[in-house]
């Protein structure tokens, strides 16, 4: 994808986000998700987090050449055991910080911090992740949109709300899901139902998966 497409997509989706955390409650904090053991402000604090990677990564001296791509960033091996509960611990305790008075102001900031770091920067600049790949902080940024819009979702579940995943979102990690590809006609599916289907968010049916394996789809090893 071009690089505005990319950013249109980062600002789409975290300026949506915000919108929603205006008129959360303490209680809606504590809603469990289904990316257990995680609240709603756990699973919060883990997006904020992954927002504000970017801002660090560029201010360190970047790595000679890129490494990996967004596909490549949610390879299965980077998802250990010991990493996932590092991520679990790291959410949980982050979490206790969060209140809904300043949520929304704090990823507000935190996102737009981000999104000034990376139009400072040339699009061919490579970063190195916390995962220890070297990649153009274009594809980084890819991951965020991921990472924001798929958590999306998850919030929207636990909150009882619609899902708000916004267009420009939608088709890139829809775009991601599937290696540029479309969905089999087949299947019926629009990018929500996609998206949902291949991040284990909604079951796939027999018939589904193995439509899924003959198209040749580029799964991701995204963390429930």
């Amino acid at each position: 994808m071009t690089v505005p497409a990319v950013r249109e997509a980062f600002r789409d989706e975290c300026d949506r986000l915000v919108a929603v955390l205006r008129d959360l409650t303490e209680d809606d904090l504590d809603r469990p998700t289904d990316c257990r053991p995680w609240t709603v402000r756990d699973l919060l604090a883990h997006v904020r987090t992954g927002l504000g990677r970017l801002t660090d990564m560029l201010a360190a001296p970047p790595p000679p050449r890129a490494e990996v791509d967004a596909a490549g960033y949610f390879g299965a091996a980077k998802f250990t055991p010991p990493v996932d509960a590092a991520r679990v611990d790291s959410g949980r305790r982050e979490g206790r910080d969060l209140t809904a008075a300043n949520l929304a102001d704090d990823v507000d900031r935190v996102w737009r911090a981000t999104l000034d770091a990376v139009d400072a920067q040339p699009s061919d600049r490579v970063v190195r992740t916390r995962h220890g790949d070297a990649m153009t902080v274009v594809e980084f940024l890819r991951t965020r949109v991921v990472e924001v819009g798929v958590h999306g979702l998850d919030l929207a579940a636990a909150l009882d709300r619609p899902p708000w995943l916004t267009p420009a979102a939608a088709a890139l990690v829809a775009d991601l899901l599937t290696g540029g590809r479309p969905a089999p006609a087949a299947l019926g599916w629009d990018r929500l139902t996609l998206i949902r289907k291949a991040t284990g968010r909604a079951p796939l049916t027999a018939a589904e998966r193995a439509a899924v394996d003959a198209a040749g789809f580029r799964w991701l090893s995204f963390a429930p």
